[in-house]
């Protein structure tokens, strides 16, 4: 049995749910966490159907002819295209508070992306480059043992939405939690890329940008004066 996207979307949901519903009244504001629940859905349903589209159209399948194909993991999702525009829907969304909405989704939409590359394990798309370290594993049939390598990027994921989490209660100024929070996903994206299958063929420079991006947004929030 195929998993399919919407699966995986499940794992994302649910785990950005729970974090949400668990920082309410904590690290967010009391009665947050619809309002945030609603952008995150928004921004994450318009970036899956951007990089889906985006992926589709690389490997040659027109979508308007192949419009099951959307729904289905075949040629996977390009996470660049998809991250962009997922970023730019919620940058509208936040328009009237950016670093309260983008502070807020911090902890939750890393905890998402966990549980969207763990997702991989349960459709047998976890496995990276071959390695004899004691704990990869082989697909079935095969004699070759792999990294984890999914199962790198959520662990990694899920430990910085722990810690931001933490770093929240301390208060930090406006932006900085979102800033840290980008620098985290296309961190972690860009370390465990040269271990994924297709190595040369992936989209490192996406991540490359993602990352100098977020540095550059948090010494920008770092380095401003509070508003008096």
């Amino acid at each position: 049995m195929e998993f399919t996207l919407l699966g995986a979307v499940a794992f994302a949901a649910a785990a950005t749910a729970g974090v949400l519903w668990f920082e309410a009244g904590r690290t967010n504001p009391p009665g947050s966490t619809r309002r945030l629940a609603d952008a995150a859905l928004a921004a994450t349903l318009a970036g899956l159907l951007a990089g889906r589209l985006a992926a589709m159209a690389g490997g040659g399948t027109n979508p308007l002819t192949h419009p099951a194909d959307i729904v289905i993991v075949r040629s996977g999702v390009d996470t660049g295209f998809a991250a962009l525009a997922a970023l730019v829907l919620l940058a509208l969304l936040a328009r009237r508070g950016p670093w309260a909405t983008l502070d807020g989704l911090a902890s939750a939409a890393l905890a998402g992306l966990a549980g969207w590359h763990l997702s991989g394990v349960f459709r047998s798309a976890w496995l990276g480059t071959p390695s004899d370290l004691p704990w990869a594993f082989a697909q079935a049939g095969s004699a070759v043992t792999r990294h984890p390598v999914e199962v790198y990027a959520a662990a990694s994921l899920l430990l910085g939405a722990v810690a931001l989490h933490l770093w929240k209660r301390r208060s930090p100024r406006p932006g900085v939690v979102g800033a840290t929070a980008l620098i985290v996903a296309a961190g972690v994206r860009l370390a465990t890329e040269p271990l994924r299958l297709g190595l040369g063929t992936g989209p490192e420079w996406w991540y490359t940008a993602g990352t100098a991006a977020g540095l550059a947004l948090l010494a920008w929030r770092l380095t401003r004066r509070p508003a008096p």
